[in-house]
């Protein structure tokens, strides 16, 4: 018998063809799962492809390298004070120092920021997010494997900022024992290790950040308003922590302890203040991260 289609479009080939899968119980198709939409690395490669995020790690990587050219033309730079900047010239880990302290307040912020707070906000702006979402992706989902990649690149980038800053150092200042703003000398080894300290707490503080940045961006579709308050709101807590008159209250401030990492370079180390930034941190990231899910 000869296929012969007609207006239904029936014909033999729908016919002989494998009749499709039976639903699951939670009426899904058969063989699909939550779990496996957007993996991580799916989102990492489109993370990575972006043009903001190459350049934005290519500059942190560049930062230290020019910054020890400008210091290593600077003869007057090493003025025998006691400031970071003035012990910048003093070897590679005291290079490396300098740069988280300059950047710590407001460049690492900025990156962090930046990753998560456009990582939402950005696919809303595309109208791609209702396609991610239409995958099927359950949206907890999404937004969990959202926050692991914005936040894996922001520890990414406060890892390679002080580690070029240490290769720049290296390379023009030399490697040797460091010393710290107290006057004592920590040899290299030990150094290095204290050093890890530094930018695990650092990882752990911009919890806060990212947390602030990550709600802010589900609830717009415009990256630069989720980027710019979450800095702004930064910066606005950072100064309240300077008015004394405040008093006990500048300790619940979210940026009170972002500073604490210094005491990892006392002798010995200071772990009160750092302990009391971790548990602020994970409070507040905590806090605004639950609402960010509810929304």
């Amino acid at each position: 018998m000869s296929s012969t289609s007609t207006s239904r479009g029936v014909h033999d080939l729908l016919r002989s063809a494998p009749p499709p899968p039976s639903a699951a119980a939670d009426g899904s198709a058969a063989g699909w799962s939550p779990r496996r939409t957007l993996p991580l690395r799916v989102e990492l490669v489109r993370q990575w492809r972006r043009r903001r995020t190459q350049l934005v790690l290519a500059g942190l990587a560049l930062f230290p390298l020019v910054l020890a050219a400008l210091f290593a033309r600077n003869a007057d730079a090493a003025t025998g004070g006691t400031r970071f900047v003035d012990l910048a010239t003093g070897g590679a880990v005291n290079f490396a120092l300098f740069v988280v302290f300059a950047s710590s307040t407001l460049l690492i912020v900025v990156v962090v920021a930046l990753f998560c707070g456009d990582t939402v906000a950005s696919e809303a702006q595309w109208s791609s997010l209702k396609y991610l979402l239409a995958s099927p992706v359950a949206r907890a989902r999404l937004l969990r494997q959202k926050l692991v990649v914005s936040y894996g690149l922001s520890i990414a980038g406060l890892v390679i900022l002080p580690a070029s800053a240490l290769l720049s150092g290296g390379l023009f200042f030399g490697f040797g024992p460091a010393r710290t703003p107290l006057g004592s000398v920590i040899p290299t080894g030990e150094a290095l290790f204290r050093l890890g300290i530094v930018i695990g707490y650092l990882a752990v503080s911009m919890l806060f950040v990212a947390a602030l940045a990550f709600f802010l961006g589900v609830h717009t579709d415009a990256p630069l308003g989720a980027v710019g308050g979450a800095v702004m709101l930064v910066i606005i807590s950072t100064i309240l922590d300077q008015v004394e008159d405040l008093g006990p209250v500048r300790q619940i401030l979210p940026t009170h302890y972002i500073g604490a990492w210094v005491d990892a370079f006392n002798d010995p180390i200071v772990w009160t203040d750092m302990a009391r930034g971790v548990v602020l941190s994970i409070a507040y990231a905590a806090v605004l991260l639950a609402l960010a899910w509810r929304k």
